[in-house]
């Protein structure tokens, strides 16, 4: 439920960092992607240009989170890699870097492996889903890269993760 709530304030912090000038410019460039309407968690409506790191975020959920010292998938994250699979097959001309992360735990060695598996555990399962297995890349960052600092159960749950960028 935290992980919810945190993913929601995110999104809530993404969208307002957005200025109204770039939101219209994307909107009407060139890409031949279209730009859809989405609305924040403050209730207003905000152009998302489709097929971008931005709509991937907002739309369908860009990470998956991991149990301390494991790579499986739980259903939660089956489930976001389930809509991220539909939406790369929507979007077959983008590629797509699988980041995977570890909390700051363990030597430097053990997390980047371990960060390989969570990276190569969520590719895995989007090409079962019939993503081609070209369109997606992985690399792991083990513990170098956190999003939140801190030496707790807090910051180490939203350390371990697995997080999918357009390229």
């Amino acid at each position: 439920m935290r992980f919810k709530i945190l993913s929601l304030l995110a999104v809530v912090a993404l969208v307002s960092a957005c200025s109204t000038k770039s939101d219209e410019g994307a909107a009407t460039s060139g890409s031949g992607a279209s730009a859809s309407a989405s609305t924040s968690a403050s209730g207003s409506e905000v152009m998302v240009q489709m097929g971008t790191q931005e709509d991937l975020v907002v739309n369908v959920g860009d990470r998956v989170f991991f149990g301390f010292d494991k790579y499986n998938l739980e259903p939660d994250a089956r489930r976001i890699l389930e809509r991220q699979a539909v939406w790369l097959k929507k979007y077959p001309n983008l590629s797509v870097t699988v980041e995977g992360h570890a909390d700051e735990r363990g030597t430097r060695e053990y997390n980047l492996a371990l960060g390989e598996r969570r990276a190569n555990s969520a590719k895995d399962y989007l090409v079962a889903l019939g993503v081609p297995s070209g369109q997606i890349k992985t690399i792991s960052y083990g513990k170098e890269r956190p999003v939140a600092l801190g030496s707790n159960e807090a910051a180490w749950s939203q350390n371990r993760r697995a997080v999918t960028t357009v390229r």
